[in-house]
């Protein structure tokens, strides 16, 4: 059996170089007046929405734009769609579909390594959708967001397409069967670039033997936010993030019992969603904790910049972190944040001391003493929350975008088509 889809794999391979070779022969020459990204849902909320709309929106005064959205499960969407950016669903969950399309919707995606975390999302519905989007295309440009995009455009872009791959989570958060994914089809990209520097590292370290032709490192912009600079003067620390192990808010409540003895009247506010029974669960150890009055669940808001600029202090309790856009987002308001080192982002934004302070510690107790310490200090935290300012500032859309413009002006002026050996699709 397992011969047998090997040899079918080996064919469609074969198919496919024979179809490149034909396209390339005929093709114009490649181009980046046109852009498309690629998305999981577009309408849904969290870090990776909410910094690929400011990349379109950015993008879109020079180049005509599309984010590719893979599904849509909610009418409408939770950002403000920028202007001039034209939105595609390649699933509408929302609306009646035919039998044919029902039953390929209730078969498990063969394209995407079961290791994505967005596996249950695809199905063998928008595997050949996505496939069919990807060959329809005749030029341009197309940014993947995560593995299974990448993955993807690696094997099935036509050659007069310019693909980019980028990822928003580390490589080391990924398994060993995506990783091994990832080395063989990687190399087939353009372009690939990471968020931070010691992800660029592990990048290059993983794709040494077939790398991409550009592997850089790019950071995300903060988005434009409502809401003033913070005055400090709020008894308030939030938390933001959705409601995950890696965000480890049960570690942030774990701290807060030691913070709110210390310091009566002050309170946390975590803003972010999840499944309702983890959001049962954290509000239950909320209560267990006797903090039912100090800690409060607030879910998810559209307008982060306007909670921020009531905190006095921002705390970052996760395990583990792409780069950490939310801590950025505060320093834009000039809050100050208390984070704890972990890998990736937080050390290569945080200068510890400087603009906020960087726990080496992974014990709540830690991450309280932190707190506590911007709480009793206001001539600190007002030093932070200034410095905060002047290190956002350098995550000015203009500056990042202009990375991103540098890069596909780099693309367009080598407009070779790449070479159509495939590989292994194994």
């Amino acid at each position: 059996m397992r011969r047998g889809r090997q040899a079918v794999a080996r064919a469609a391979v074969g198919l496919l170089e024979l179809a490149n070779r034909r396209r390339a022969r005929r093709a114009a020459p490649r181009d980046t007046k046109t852009v498309r990204i690629l998305l999981l849902h577009v309408n849904g909320m969290g870090g990776t929405i909410r910094t690929v709309l400011n990349l379109a929106l950015y993008l879109a005064r020079e180049r005509e734009v599309e984010i590719v959205s893979l599904v849509r499960v909610v009418e409408e969407p939770f950002f403000e769609m920028p202007p001039g950016v034209r939105i595609t669903f390649l699933d509408d969950r929302t609306a009646p579909r035919g039998r044919i399309a029902e039953f390929l919707s209730r078969r498990p995606s063969r394209l995407v390594p079961k290791e994505e975390k967005a596996y249950l999302s695809n199905t063998l519905l928008t595997d050949l959708r996505l496939v069919r989007y990807l060959r329809s295309l005749r030029g341009g440009v197309v940014i993947g967001t995560r593995p299974g995009f990448n993955l993807a455009l690696g094997l099935f872009a036509p050659p007069e397409v310019i693909t980019i791959g980028q990822e928003h989570v580390t490589l080391e958060s990924h398994g060993p069967e995506l990783q091994a994914a990832i080395k063989r089809r990687y190399g087939r990209l353009d372009a690939f670039a990471t968020l931070t520097e010691a992800d660029l590292k592990d990048y290059g370290k993983t794709l040494r033997a077939n790398p991409p032709k550009r592997l850089l490192r790019i950071p995300n912009a903060i988005p434009e936010l409502a809401g003033d600079v913070s005055s400090l003067e709020e008894k308030v620390v939030v938390g933001i993030g959705r409601i995950v192990w890696a965000k480890g808010f049960d570690r942030m409540v774990n701290a807060w019992k030691t913070v709110a003895a210390a310091h009566p009247g002050w309170v946390l506010r975590i803003y972010g969603g999840g499944l309702p029974e983890r959001e049962e669960r954290l509000q239950k150890r909320i209560e267990d904790a006797g903090l039912t009055g100090s800690v409060f669940l607030m879910g998810s808001t559209p307008e982060i910049g306007v909670e921020l600029s009531k905190a006095s202090v921002y705390a970052v309790s996760s395990r583990y972190e792409g780069f950490g856009m939310t801590i950025l987002e505060a320093m834009s308001k000039g809050v100050p944040v208390v984070s704890f080192d972990c890998p990736h982002g937080p050390r290569e934004i945080i200068t510890d001391g400087h603009d906020g302070l960087l726990i080496r510690s992974k014990k709540a107790g830690a991450l309280a003493a932190g707190i506590g310490r911007l709480i009793e200090d206001e001539e600190l935290r007002r030093t932070l929350g200034a410095n905060a300012l002047d290190t956002a500032r350098l995550y000015g859309l203009d500056i990042v975008g202009g990375q991103w413009a540098a890069l596909l002006s780099d693309l367009d002026e080598s407009r070779d088509f790449p070479g159509c050996s495939l590989g292994t699709t194994s």
